[in-house]
């Protein structure tokens, strides 16, 4: 999802964007163009932060597929499950990825008028790659993404709300999914139990955010608000926190607020259905995956309950540790899916399919994105950096 996104935002991304993105996006969002294009994030990864968060997050992987996952599921039957699985399932899985990847090229088309589909796929499946498939691969992935943009004749302005706005709606659909899970264990006829007093907390927490984006966004006499109240609730925190020594927030949020406000008064909802569409899109392979491997002449699991566990597990997401929440969210949306009734052997072979079907296609094609695209205009858009004033990037195809 994702978003990503994100490492939107989300690693995004708290989303498949990761931080690293988010902080950046916050810094150059308010800039002018020539600030923008000075601050551009750099491809560099740092070598030994690199290793350690490599390190970790396979300590992780290993940890989750090794000892978590067999103690909520069963491989042994996955395989049972999986040899079960007959040519309608197999091609409906395949449709859907199809579907899936097609529709992942649409948020950064949303997000960047005047960007075609197929450069609009390469700059998100090339992001894909880097994020999910380099250790602390976020920053370097965001990098790409601008380079990317502007090779293509984005302005850097733009470029720069156009991350910025797929990050930030990446994990507005991170945190609203859980929500819509919930309501369609309740719709399902579940015991919906701790999970709706959670629901009920994110929900808050969500209508809190967009209502104040919203707020900063409809006005900028309501931006100056937002920023001032800003100020004072982490005026108290100053003295403790070094980097909120002398902060105001309010130029930042007026010129964020200037700088995002013609795009998402026009493209907020293309951008909210291409985000939307994708994570449907990803639920529709664990769906097929699990209805295959349960067997289509039963009643098997109702779509709402299936969605509930995909949509819900999308929190383990917002753990940092592992990219794309490998692991962690397998590890929920196994749980959650036994949890609700489904056999363990048909729990654990769909969080597999799944997770193969959606993770390993992206990362092969991002791949080939990203070297196409470094063939073409890598070259060119870094021999421009040595000139800013030179003016928009020569277009590439």
């Amino acid at each position: 999802m994702v978003q990503a996104h994100d490492g939107i935002l989300p690693n995004a991304h708290f989303s498949p964007l990761g931080t690293p993105r988010l902080g950046w996006m916050w810094q150059a969002a308010h800039m002018s163009e020539d600030a923008a294009v000075a601050q551009a994030p750099t491809g560099q990864l740092d070598k030994k932060k690199s290793i350690i968060l490599g390190v970790v997050g396979l300590a992780f992987i290993v940890l989750i597929f090794w000892k978590v996952i067999p103690q909520i599921g069963s491989y042994s039957q996955a395989w049972e499950a999986l040899q079960s699985m007959g040519a309608l399932s197999i091609a409906l899985i395949i449709i859907s990825v199809v579907i899936y990847l097609i529709f992942y090229g649409f948020p950064f088309m949303a997000a960047a008028p005047g960007l075609k589909y197929w450069r609009s796929e390469q700059v998100n499946q090339a992001a894909f790659a880097i994020s999910n498939g380099v250790p602390g691969g976020g920053a370097v992935g965001l990098a790409v993404q601008y380079g990317m943009l502007t090779s293509f004749g984005i302005t850097a302005t733009a470029s720069t709300a156009a991350i910025t706005a797929v990050g930030l709606w990446s994990s507005f659909v991170t945190l609203g999914f859980p929500i819509l899970g919930v309501g369609a264990l309740v719709l399902a006829g579940q015991n919906g139990g701790g999970y709706v007093l959670t629901a009920l907390i994110g929900l808050s927490v969500l209508v809190a955010v967009i209502v104040v984006f919203v707020l900063v966004m409809r006005s900028e006499t309501l931006a100056i608000r937002v920023g001032g109240l800003a100020n004072k609730i982490i005026k108290p925190l100053a003295g403790r926190i070094k980097p909120l020594q002398g902060l105001d927030l309010v130029a930042p949020v007026t010129k964020f607020r200037s700088s995002m406000y013609e795009l998402l008064k026009r493209r907020w909802l293309a951008i909210t259905v291409a985000q939307v569409a994708v994570s449907v899109a990803q639920f529709l392979i664990l769906y097929f995956a699990l209805r295959g491997v349960e067997g289509w002449d039963t009643a098997g699991t109702s779509i709402l309950v299936a969605f509930a566990a995909f949509a819900i597990s999308q929190l383990g997401m917002m753990i940092p540790i592992t990219p794309g929440g490998l692991g962690t969210v397998d590890a929920a949306m196994i749980a959650l899916m036994t949890k609700f009734g489904v056999a363990t052997g048909a729990a654990t072979a769909a969080d597999l399919v799944w997770r193969a079907a959606s993770f390993v296609p992206q990362i092969v094609i991002g791949i080939i994105a990203l070297l196409l695209w470094y063939r073409k205009a890598g070259e060119r858009f870094a021999s421009t950096k040595d000139h800013p004033d030179s003016g928009s990037v020569t277009k590439s195809d």
